[in-house]
């Protein structure tokens, strides 16, 4: 559906993204995930047409679109403030496309009625101003004005971050639910783990310009393929030199490698079943949260590890406790020991 061929975006001296090499299916809700600065947008930019590369091709079902006109590309756009017109109602803000590409007033008319049926916009609604609406309101309009114009490609720019964290929630659920309703690509930036883990079909991760993985949610966040991944996706246990020297991890961790293990495969229970190396612990700091407890682990022979366990009968411990720690060879990550790193 879309590829990036070995694409290049540099701003003076600033080399924004590096060599981007990436296919993005049809019908897929992709994600570009990163820190501020990372590239993530530049490209997202680039493939709307507000950018041009400097060097590479992007291609649009097999037709290469580098330079051709943003009005020509077929790609609809919801912007981080939604960047609705605050003077116009919705039914107005939704036509306002329609009617630069010169629709008969019947033909804007069924449309607009159309998209905000499918979008869950009632009459009165379209009636209303923007300020009005709520913020799940507001998003849907937004959408609607990008789908009305029928695109072939839906891309979203930060679309959630003004907001506060439990609308962000609702209105992420929707945002997937519409999706799935269209069917339509969707290309998604934002920089919330959280947010990438539970919208997408696949990732792709950037860091400094370079795309450092794309694969499905659970492959990114399980087999982080560099450091730079695992650290910026969920919680993560670096695991001390000392707790690798003193078990057998000695035979696990290759020589001159850095190991990790998420938080929540380190396990105070044993595991059926399963190849683990076995600890000797202490129970350093525990914080409850009512479903789970978050521990703090001394381990014997020094270093710490940190440990998600949900809270029953079987798994309930106090400060100073001591414990049994099981961490599963399989979930052990470990990559090249940086140069002058220890």
């Amino acid at each position: 559906m879309i590829t990036f061929q070995n694409v290049d975006i540099k701003f003076g001296e600033f080399h924004a993204v590096k060599n981007l090499n990436l296919h993005i299916r049809e019908g897929e809700f992709f994600t570009f995930l990163g820190p501020s600065g990372c590239g993530k947008t530049t490209t997202l930019r680039s493939l709307v047409g507000f950018i041009m590369p400097t060097g590479g091709q992007i291609l649009l079902k097999d037709a290469d679109i580098t330079r051709l006109p943003i009005e020509k590309r077929e790609i609809g756009m919801v912007f981080q403030s939604y960047a609705l017109f605050p003077t116009m109602n919705v039914y107005e803000n939704i036509a306002f496309g329609l009617r630069v590409k010169k629709f008969s007033k019947a033909e804007v008319d069924q449309m607009v009625k159309d998209i905000a049926r499918k979008v869950d916009l009632k009459d009165d609604q379209l009636l209303k101003k923007v300020s009005e609406l709520s913020g799940g309101q507001q998003q849907r309009v937004a959408i609607a004005r990008a789908l009305v114009l029928k695109p072939s490609i839906l891309v979203l720019d930060e679309p959630l971050s003004n907001l506060d964290a439990k609308l962000r929630v609702q209105l992420r659920n929707e945002l997937k639910q519409l999706q799935k309703k269209f069917g339509i690509t969707t290309i998604y930036v934002t920089h919330d783990q959280e947010e990438a883990l539970t919208l997408s079909d696949r990732i792709g991760v950037f860091n400094h310009g370079v795309l450092e993985q794309v694969g499905t949610p659970l492959e990114v966040y399980n087999q982080s393929q560099t450091e730079f991944v695992c650290n910026f996706i969920g919680d993560i246990n670096r695991i001390d030199p000392r707790i690798v020297e003193n078990s057998r991890l000695n035979d696990v961790v290759q020589p001159g490698n850095v190991a990790y293990i998420r938080n929540e495969k380190v396990s105070l229970l044993p595991l059926e079943g399963i190849d683990t190396v076995e600890l000797k612990g202490k129970i350093a700091d525990r914080e409850f949260y009512g479903l789970y407890s978050k521990y703090v682990l001394e381990i014997a022979g020094g270093g710490r590890l940190k440990t998600i366990e949900i809270e029953s009968r079987l798994v309930h411990h106090e400060v100073g406790d001591d414990v049994d720690i099981y961490l599963p060879v399989r979930d052990i990550l470990q990559y090249p020991m940086k140069e002058g790193e220890a």
